[in-house]
């Protein structure tokens, strides 16, 4: 008799699904996660999105697009062509040069004013609050919620509101029509020690002040050395919404300025622009003197937007 014949033979069996081997469940389970993110990516989402974002880049995109256009035109081809093509012309080398040698040179001396409010002011304005911000933070006393409501309020207060009472204060104690007029409401950012307080509550650990407390290093050096790195980000963001702010501020400097010679960009190219009923060659200097107006932002911009890259990625690997 043959001994295979009396071997039993083992049956197969069919796992059913769910309750297969080790490796087969571990591998169904890995592609659990990446077919959920998959189902998430909807196209009709994605789409949304994109068109949003595309809308918001050409609002802020095509007013910009139609002052370079502009700018290379003459005035007789500003309002025989359209806007948004060129035509004429080529004139942008000749409207520049009118730009900066009109009424001897004031355009000149309203960019550096510009520079002085917006330097000084961004910067003192973005360390008091970074100061103050990390102050709030991380530091007990009493009162603390009473000062950061009076800081929330501050935020919800409109500069324009502020800007006749600061007119009464100053033409009593003699600073209208000065250069401090313009500089000292610039110091104060609510905003900004807002956006602090919230970014030092959490990016700066207690073990880190303790361990600069415990080698010797006082309260000004702690935060001098020790906070101000890692604070980077916010005090990036500061610094250009306030210098951005500055620049842009048109009514505080009409209430407190009388001097042309003190004007900054925003309240000269106004007062071209006034001329232009009678003198309508002032057409393309407010033109013209917009954008120039826009290279300092775009400047200061591209220059910063590295540390926001290096904020974002700190932290995001462990070691």
């Amino acid at each position: 008799m043959s001994t295979a014949a009396s071997t039993p033979t083992t049956p197969s069996v069919d796992h059913p699904a769910g309750t297969g081997s080790g490796a087969g469940r571990r591998r169904r389970e890995r592609d659990v996660p990446s077919a959920s993110r998959a189902a998430g990516r909807k196209p009709g989402t994605t789409i949304i999105v994109t068109a949003i974002l595309t809308i918001v880049a050409l609002y802020f995109l095509v007013p910009v697009y139609w002052v370079i256009v502009n700018a290379t035109k003459t005035t007789d081809a500003l309002f025989s062509t359209n806007g948004f093509l060129l035509g004429g012309p080529f004139h942008l080398v000749q409207n520049i040069q009118d730009v900066l040698t009109t009424n001897g040179g004031i355009y000149g001396r309203w960019v550096l004013n510009s520079l002085v409010y917006s330097g000084i002011g961004s910067l003192l304005a973005t360390y008091f609050a970074v100061a103050a911000g990390y102050a709030l933070a991380k530091y007990e006393f009493r009162s603390r919620n009473l000062v950061y409501a009076f800081v929330m309020g501050g935020v919800l207060v409109p500069g324009t509101a502020t800007a006749l009472p600061l007119f009464l204060v100053f033409s009593k104690i003699g600073l209208t029509n000065s250069y401090w007029a313009v500089l000292l409401p610039s110091l104060v950012s609510p905003f900004g020690l807002f956006l602090a307080s919230i970014y030092a509550r959490a990016s700066i650990p207690d073990s880190l002040i303790e361990a600069g407390r415990i080698d010797g290093a006082g309260e000004l050096r702690i935060f001098h050395t020790l906070v101000l790195r890692q604070l980077t980000p916010a005090i990036v963001t500061i610094l250009l919404f306030q210098f951005v702010a500055i620049w842009n501020n048109y009514f505080l400097p009409l209430v407190m300025l009388a001097d042309e010679k003190l004007y900054p960009i925003t309240l000269g190219l106004d007062t071209w622009r006034a001329q232009t009923d009678r003198l309508p060659e002032y057409f393309q200097l407010t033109i013209g003197g917009a954008l120039l107006s826009v290279i300092p932002l775009a400047i200061l911009i591209i220059v910063l937007q590295r540390f926001w890259r290096g904020g974002l990625t700190e932290g995001s690997v462990k070691g």
